[in-house]
C-alpha cells in the first residue's frame, strides 16, 4: 500500500479515534506514526540513512525526507547519513559543520511486513503514553485514600479498579483475613506510586498507619482544618490501635473531638477497619509523661528515660504487669511505636530487687578501696556516692554531711580514694607502656591512663592511630539490624565519654597532626551556630 494512495485524512482520523479512547494527546499518537513510517522507509532505502517522516496536522500528508549532516573530514564515518564540507559545497552555498540538508524522497509502499512492523511501534507508542499519563495522574495521589471497585484476586493479591488504571493490594496489605469478590467496593491508602516497564504500578494498603490517620481527617473536621493534628499512629491491623492528637485550640478538646458525639466518628473509622479497637491518646512534648498516657489503662509508678540509647524503663505494681504488656505483648508493643522508643517493663518488686543489687556492689567497691566496714560503706552509698572519683574529688563539705563524718575522717576518706585511684592510674600506665603505647598517646590531653591502656588493648597505640577513629567507636552507639535495635560498645563508654566528648577528642588530635585547619574547623562551627540559630528563630515565627 503507498502512502499517497491511501486516503490522507485517514491517519487524522485514526490518531484522534485512538487518542480518544485511550485518553492521550492526538499529537503523540501521530508522533508514532511517523516513527513507524520512518522506520519502514529505512528498511526500503536502507538503514543507515537518516530517514524522517512529517505529517501534516491539518491535511493528512505524510512527507518523507532525507537529512544529512555536515561533519569535519577525519570524523567522517556514515557517507549514507554524514558527509564533508567539499562534499556539501555541491548543494549548499556555505556549508559549515553542523549543518544539515534536507531532500525530500519518494514514499514507501508499505508491504506487508512493513505495514505490521509500523502497527507494533505506533501500538507501543500509544501504550508508553497511556503509561506515562497514568503515571502522571496516580503520582500525586499517594499518600491519599482512593475508592476502587474490585476486579479479580490473584494467589491472595486483590487487583483494584481505580478508574484510569488498575492498582494492586497485597495480601499483607489486607486487614485480617479480608476477602473481597468481584464487583465489591473498597477504600484503600495509596502507599506508592511506582514507573516500572510495565507500567505504572499502584501499590495500596489497608494496613499502613497512615491510612488510619487519613480516614480520621475525613471524619474529624477540626483535623483537616490544621485545629487538631494526628501526631503519631501505631496500629495491629485488625485488632486494636493506638493514637496521639494535640489541640492548636485551647478551647478544644482533642480526645473529645476525635471521638465524637457519642462516639460516632471514632465509630465510623472503626467500622471501615474491620472493628479495629482504637485508643486515642493525648500527646505530650514530654514523652515519659507520654508514655504514661499510652499504656493506659495500665497504671504507671515511674518512668526513666535514657535519651542516648533511646529507651525507657517503665515501672508499675505488680498487679499491673499483665495489663501493662496486653495480650501478646499488643498494649507494650503499640506504646513503643508511638514513642518511637524501646520499653522495659518491670514490677515494682522487680526494681527494688535490681536497686538492692546496685547498692550491694557500690558497697562492696567503697569496702575493698577504702577499707571501710560495711555499715560506713553503706552511708557513703545512701548519700549518693557511686564511684571513688566522687569520694576523691567532692567538696568536704559533702562528707561532712554524712553522721559521724568529722573533717578528719573525711581528708583521710579523700586520701584513701585518691591513693587508690593514683595506684590504678600507675599500673594503667605501666600495662600501656608494655603494649607499645608511645608518649604523644600518652600526654594527649583529655585521656586518662585507664583509657590509654583500653585503647592500647584495642592496637590504639599513637596519636594518629587515634585521629583515625570515629566518635562512636570511643562512645559506643545503637544500630537497628533487622528491625531490632543493637548495642554497639565504644572503647571508652566505660569511663563516661558521650559521642559529643569523643568527637571533641578526635577533633583536637586531628588539629594537633595537622590534618585539619583551625580556622577553618571555627568557620564551621560558627555556620553551625548560625544555622540553629535560624532555625530557632523560624520556630518562633511559626509559634
Amino acid at each position: 500500500m503507498a502512502i499517497t494512495s491511501a486516503n490522507q485524512l485517514e491517519l487524522l482520523q485514526t490518531a484522534e479515534a485512538v487518542a480518544r479512547e485511550k485518553m492521550i494527546d492526538p499529537s503523540l499518537v501521530i508522533e508514532a506514526m511517523e516513527e513507524s513510517l520512518a522506520r519502514a522507509a529505512k528498511s526500503r532505502y536502507g538503514s543507515e540513512m537518516d530517514i524522517r517522516v512529517k505529517i501534516d496536522r491539518k491535511t493528512g500528508r505524510a512527507s518523507f525526507t532525507r537529512v544529512r549532516t555536515v561533519v569535519e573530514d577525519d570524523l567522517l564515518e556514515n557517507y549514507q547519513a554524514e558527509m564533508t564540507v567539499q562534499q556539501a559545497k555541491q548543494y549548499m552555498a556555505d556549508p559549515k559543520v553542523g549543518d544539515t540538508y534536507v531532500e525530500e524522497v519518494p514514499p514507501v509502499d508499505l508491504g506487508r511486513i512493513a505495514a505490521q512492523s509500523a502497527k507494533q511501534v505506533i501500538l507501543q507508542k500509544v501504550r508508553e503514553a497511556e503509561r506515562d499519563r497514568q503515571y502522571e495522574e496516580f503520582k500525586d495521589r499517594q499518600g491519599t485514600i482512593i475508592n476502587g471497585q474490585v476486579k479479580r484476586e490473584e494467589y491472595g493479591n486483590v487487583i483494584v479498579d481505580v478508574g484510569r488504571g488498575e492498582a494492586i493490594l497485597r495480601r499483607n496489605e489486607k486487614i485480617g483475613r479480608e476477602s473481597y469478590r468481584p464487583g465489591d467496593r473498597i477504600r484503600c491508602y495509596v502507599k506508592d506510586v511506582r514507573r516500572e516497564a510495565r507500567g505504572p504500578q499502584i501499590f495500596l494498603s489497608r494496613t499502613a498507619p497512615e491510612f488510619m490517620a487519613e480516614l480520621f481527617k475525613m471524619e474529624v473536621p477540626e483535623i483537616y482544618d490544621g485545629i487538631i493534628e494526628i501526631k503519631a499512629v501505631a496500629r495491629d491491623p485488625g485488632s486494636r490501635a493506638k493514637i496521639g492528637v494535640i489541640s492548636y485550640d485551647g478551647s478544644i478538646d482533642p480526645v473529645g473531638a476525635c471521638v465524637g458525639m457519642r462516639g460516632s466518628r471514632v465509630q465510623a473509622v472503626v467500622n471501615e477497619l474491620q472493628g479495629e479497637k482504637i485508643d486515642i491518646i493525648p500527646w505530650n512534648e514530654d514523652m515519659p509523661t507520654f508514655l504514661v498516657n499510652a499504656l493506659q489503662p495500665a497504671e504507671v509508678s515511674k518512668v526513666v528515660l535514657d535519651e542516648d540509647a533511646e529507651r525507657i524503663e517503665v515501672v508499675v505494681p505488680d498487679e499491673q504487669l499483665s495489663l501493662a504488656i496486653g495480650r501478646r505483648g499488643q498494649n507494650v508493643r503499640l506504646a513503643s511505636q508511638l514513642t518511637g522508643l524501646d520499653i522495659d517493663i518491670m514490677t515494682e518488686e522487680e526494681e527494688s530487687k535490681r536497686r538492692q543489687a546496685e547498692f550491694e556492689v557500690r558497697t562492696k567497691l567503697f569496702m575493698d578501696t577504702l577499707d571501710v566496714d560495711e555499715f560506713f560503706a553503706q552511708l557513703l552509698v545512701a548519700e549518693g556516692f557511686s564511684n571513688l572519683e566522687e569520694v576523691a574529688y567532692v567538696e568536704l563539705d559533702e562528707l561532712l554531711v554524712i553522721d559521724g563524718v568529722d573533717e578528719g575522717t573525711a581528708e583521710e576518706l579523700q586520701t584513701r580514694a585518691r591513693e587508690f585511684l593514683e595506684e590504678q592510674a600507675r599500673k594503667a600506665l605501666e600495662k600501656a607502656r608494655e603494649l607499645g603505647v608511645e608518649d604523644s598517646l600518652v600526654e594527649f590531653e583529655g585521656l586518662t591512663p585507664q583509657m590509654v591502656e583500653a585503647l592500647a588493648e584495642d592496637g590504639i597505640k599513637s596519636l594518629e592511630d587515634f585521629a583515625t577513629c570515629a566518635d562512636w567507636e570511643l562512645a559506643g552507639g545503637w544500630t537497628t539490624v533487622d528491625g531490632q535495635r543493637q548495642k554497639d560498645d565504644g572503647l571508652l563508654e566505660k569511663f563516661g565519654v558521650d559521642l559529643d566528648e569523643a568527637q571533641n577528642l578526635i577533633m583536637t588530635a586531628r588539629v594537633m597532626l595537622g590534618w585539619v585547619d583551625p580556622e577553618e574547623l571555627v568557620a564551621s562551627a560558627a555556620e553551625g551556630d548560625e544555622l540553629d540559630a535560624e532555625d530557632g528563630e523560624s520556630d518562633e515565627a511559626e509559634a
